[in-house]
This record gives structure tokens, C-alpha cells and sequence, in this order.
């Protein structure tokens, strides 16, 4: 095991001097145990590979940034990167608030698939752009309580801590931020209409 360990140092430093194929080899022998690891909890081809690049385009930034300082541990640092990121793919698939609309329109009803075809990921990536611009027009203190619950997946205890309030301030903001972005939306939906 320590053999292994000095091997993946050798070569993380020998692509940090600038030899590509280091990390070619260290890719190569890493992939089988990262990709099966990201299979196991994904259960997705297509998400595992997304992972598994994501995986790599981080281990090469932090590489190329000179921020890498696992010495030795070079496996289990990959690792935690993909435990890392198959977390934030889980986070932002289940996350997703929800708003049920009045008049039957669910404007998040066409992300609910479990597979989305290119139309509907496209859709997808508007309406999640268009509800960060709607959550930039709430007053300050509810757009951070709703950012930190929503999209970091903090518990209200934690968001007090952080926001120096109580809990049940915390809660009162969430629900007013919730209450706002419905308003919003059904202005945005009329200006859209209209």
C-alpha cells in the first residue's frame, strides 16, 4: 500500500512540473475504483460519467492551482472530491423548491422527470435561471435564510447561528421569502402573458 501511495505522489508531482502523461497513468488507474464508486450511488451511466469528468476537471484545477496537498493520500483525496459532487448532484435534483400555482399552472411541473430529453433540460436550465434572478429581487434577509436552506441545505438551528437570530426568525423569513417568490412569480407569469 505505501508503494502505491509514493507511486501517486510521484506522479501528482510529476504532472504539477508539467509531464501530461502522469496524469494520464494516474487517471487510468484510478478510474475503474472512482467510476464504480460514483455507479454504486448514482445508479446512471450518464450521471456517473458527468460525475466521474466533474471528478477529474477539479483534481486537474486544484492540480494546476497548486492547492493539492493530500501528499499521499492521493486516492481517498479523489474520492472525497466524487462523494463531494455526487452529494451536490443529489442536492440539486431533490432540492428544487416547488410552488403550486392557483390557476393549475406548476411552473416547476416540467422538471420533475426523472429523465429529461435535451428540450426539457434546456427548459430546466432556464426556469432555474430565471428563479435566481426572482430570488435577487427578495429583501436581503430572506433571500440569504432561502439560499442557505434551500441550495446549501442548512437546518434552521444552523441558519440562526449563522444570521446571529433566532430560529423562529429564521423560520418567519423563510416562510415571507416563500410567500415573496410566489408573488413574483405570478408578476413575472402576467408580464410574460401580457
Amino acid at each position: 500500500m505505501r508503494n502505491i501511495k509514493t507511486i501517486d505522489a510521484v506522479l501528482v508531482s510529476d504532472y504539477i512540473g508539467g509531464n501530461e502523461k502522469a496524469l494520464e497513468i494516474l487517471i487510468q488507474k484510478h478510474q475503474q475504483r472512482v467510476f464504480s464508486f460514483i455507479m454504486s450511488k448514482v445508479l446512471d451511466k450518464e450521471i456517473a460519467n458527468d460525475i466521474f469528468q466533474d471528478t477529474f476537471i477539479k483534481v486537474i484545477k486544484t492540480l494546476k492551482k497548486g492547492a493539492y496537498n493530500e501528499e499521499g493520500k492521493f486516492l481517498p483525496w479523489i474520492m472525497r472530491i466524487s462523494h463531494n459532487l455526487i452529494i451536490d448532484h443529489f442536492r440539486k435534483s431533490n432540492r428544487m423548491p416547488t410552488f403550486q400555482n392557483t390557476d393549475e399552472f406548476d411552473i416547476f411541473s416540467v422538471i420533475s422527470d426523472d429523465v429529461l430529453n435535451v428540450e426539457k433540460q434546456m427548459i430546466k436550465e432556464q426556469i432555474c435561471e430565471d428563479l435566481r434572478e426572482l430570488i435577487e429581487e427578495l429583501p436581503q434577509d430572506q433571500k440569504e435564510v432561502l439560499l442557505m436552506r434551500m441550495y446549501k441545505d442548512m437546518s434552521f438551528k444552523e441558519i440562526s447561528e449563522c444570521t446571529n437570530v433566532s430560529i423562529n426568525t429564521a423560520l418567519g423569513r423563510m416562510r415571507y421569502a416563500l410567500i415573496n417568490l410566489r408573488k413574483l412569480i405570478e408578476v413575472h407569469k402576467l408580464n410574460l402573458v401580457n
